[in-house]
């Protein structure tokens, strides 16, 4: 399976890196192919370049995986991007969760988005023609406390 990450890549920690590294490993040992950005695209090309790499590595996905940081005007744009294939394109595109902050505020936000969103996805049996190719994964993840 294709898998992206999307994550935050400018302002990430040395510890985010370090989990999404642990992640991207555990999933590739796996035998899944991953793009994770910091390390898969240039990031030495103008923003625009990057838009579009990580735009086609997003097409070319079969999941997306999420490591929401509300900072992150990257990871922000790249959610548009999923939202637009999944609505206006009907690439139905697994959308996976994986880390997000604590949602304290009241009302309308991306985090409460994101969960509807995914909550919107298991809701409709028709997203993966055969639904185990999209629920392969378990979800024991190595991550550091």
């Amino acid at each position: 399976m294709k898998i992206y990450i999307l994550c935050s890549v400018r302002n990430a920690t040395d510890r985010q890196r370090a989990e999404l590294e642990a992640y991207t490993s555990w999933l590739e040992e796996k035998g899944h192919e991953v793009h994770l950005p910091h390390r898969d695209t240039n990031q030495q090309s103008s923003g625009l370049e990057i838009c579009m790499e990580n735009g086609a590595a997003i097409a070319m996905s079969d999941e997306v995986h999420i490591f929401y940081d509300e900072d992150s005007m990257g990871s922000h744009f790249d959610l548009g991007m999923v939202f637009a294939l999944d609505q206006l394109e009907g690439r139905k595109k697994r959308v996976r969760l994986v880390k997000q902050p604590n949602i304290t505020k009241p009302g309308k936000s991306f985090h409460r988005m994101i969960g509807e969103w995914i909550d919107h996805q298991n809701e409709i049996a028709y997203l993966y023609p055969n639904i185990e190719e999209a629920t392969d994964l378990d979800f024991e993840i190595p991550f550091f406390e």
